[in-house]
């Protein structure tokens, strides 16, 4: 790969890692502050309650970025050929696919949310506060909906510094918002939990609203020049966002059925200090995720534009160094998991109990990073070709090859240490790097990509 083309992704890539450090920190604030409140002298109740919804919650959200991805591999396509008005119809129809399938979620956990949460295995104790926290962060998504499609347009356009810089805005907002509704200060009402929900619900709010007035400024000849009449009117193009969409939005399905089937297992044979901890837990792993999703995001657009200026070999030698600097980043990254996994703890609650829970499910993050950022930027090459199939089966095989069978197998049939259920974790990320890197060294995905393009 040429000098230029590695500084391009390093370009494209640095601002989403910077987005998405944005978005994982707030996250990781928001568990520190709801670590702080208690119930009966512990902060494992609220802390699994904010699990528990937020495995519900996860599901939109992954299946937006199914929708987002599809976004970037049409529009990058279409910019790639020198079709601007083809890129902004693939614009308008991913966000009326997105905000119809969020819709269909959203109804569908507001009315169902308490007996999903009971489904799962959640306490008594823990339902009564997760409830209306899930109905306001559900009802959120439907603006969220709107604006993770906006971000992926400008990624596809080659505009990563816009979303970004919006991602700060609206940390600020939702962190402030946390500090005065959870705890009441400057006379605000002391809302606990829900006032972490309420804080992130208007913080939403605020990033729609940035994001409108950035595309309504945008000149109307450029690929991201959307308006409402763009919206109002029907595309072919959205058969096109269905097509690259389905197998992601099933490959977060399977992922997601994973996750709710893995927390089932840790309440059916563990309870809730397992939960709370890997509460906390999942929010530092989607934290290890920053770099492989930056390098993801530039190799899909770079791989997508590639192939729609005919140059597969450019979009090849892409996906080649987009997998060479996600693996230079997970060696630290993992040995910063593992030396400082207790002090990690610590930022997020003063509950002994939890802390020591968390120690192992930090080393097992540590062990699992290489393959973790490996798949992540593996998946990012397909993607931007426009094949979310292999993506779609590296998942299943990973999920319900390894990581559901191996934990049931470790909790209920031999009765181990938690620590085992974590391990099925790495058996996952290990499993999916090693279908991914097979079918990425075939070539096949850039084929099938070209064959559909004809």
């Amino acid at each position: 790969m040429s000098r230029s083309t590695t500084g391009e992704i390093l370009r494209l890539a640095w601002p989403v890692m910077a987005s998405q450090a944005l978005l994982n920190g707030t996250g990781l604030v928001d568990r520190m502050m709801i670590g702080r409140l208690s119930e009966a002298g512990s902060a494992a109740i609220p802390l699994a309650a904010v699990g528990y919804a937020h495995q519900l919650f996860f599901l939109i959200h992954s299946t937006l970025v199914a929708v987002g991805l599809a976004c970037v591999a049409l529009m990058a396509r279409a910019i790639g050929s020198g079709d601007p008005d083809r890129a902004r119809r693939a614009f308008a129809a991913s966000i009326q696919v997105s905000f119809g399938v969020t819709s269909a979620y959203v109804l569908l956990i507001l009315l169902g949310g308490e007996r999903l949460l009971e489904a799962l295995g959640a306490e008594p104790a823990v339902i009564r506060i997760a409830v209306p926290y899930l109905r306001v962060t559900v009802s959120s998504a439907l603006m969220l909906s709107v604006t993770m499609i906006c971000e992926s347009a400008l990624r596809a356009n080659r505009d990563p510094r816009t979303p970004m810089w919006i991602a700060g805005g609206v940390a600020i907002v939702k962190l402030s918002l946390n500090a005065l509704l959870i705890f009441g200060l400057l006379g605000a009402p002391r809302l606990e939990l829900f006032g972490a929900a309420l804080a992130t619900a208007l913080s939403h709010g605020f990033g729609l609203a940035i994001f409108v007035l950035v595309l309504v400024r945008t000149p109307r000849r450029t690929p991201t020049s959307l308006r409402g009449r763009d919206l109002a009117r029907g595309s072919p193009v959205v058969r096109d966002v269905f097509r690259i969409a389905i197998p992601g939005i099933a490959e977060r399905v399977v992922l997601n059925l994973g996750l709710l089937a893995y927390f089932w297992v840790l309440s059916r044979w563990y309870g809730t200090l397992e939960v709370a901890a890997y509460t906390v837990g999942i929010a530092l792993l989607n934290f290890s995720w920053i770099p492989g999703t930056g390098y993801a995001q530039a190799c899909a657009t770079v791989v997508g534009q590639s192939l729609g200026a005919q140059a597969p070999d450019e979009a090849m030698s892409a996906g080649r160094r987009a997998t060479r600097l996600a693996l230079g980043t997970a060696v630290p990254l993992g040995l910063l998991c593992a030396v400082y996994r207790i002090p990690l703890a610590r930022l997020f609650t003063e509950d002994a109990a939890v802390i020591g829970a968390l120690g192992p499910f930090m080393l097992v993050l540590a062990l699992g990073q290489p393959f973790l950022q490996l798949h992540f930027a593996l998946g990012g090459a397909h993607r931007g070709a426009g094949d979310t199939w292999t993506p779609l089966l590296a998942a299943i095989l990973g999920n319900w090859g390894c990581r559901i069978p191996l934990a049931i197998f470790f909790a209920g049939w031999l009765e181990l240490d938690v620590v085992w259920v974590w391990m099925a974790l790495v058996a996952d990320h290990v499993m999916r790097a090693a279908f991914l890197g097979i079918s990425f060294a075939s070539g096949r995905w850039s084929e099938r990509s070209a064959a559909s393009a004809a």
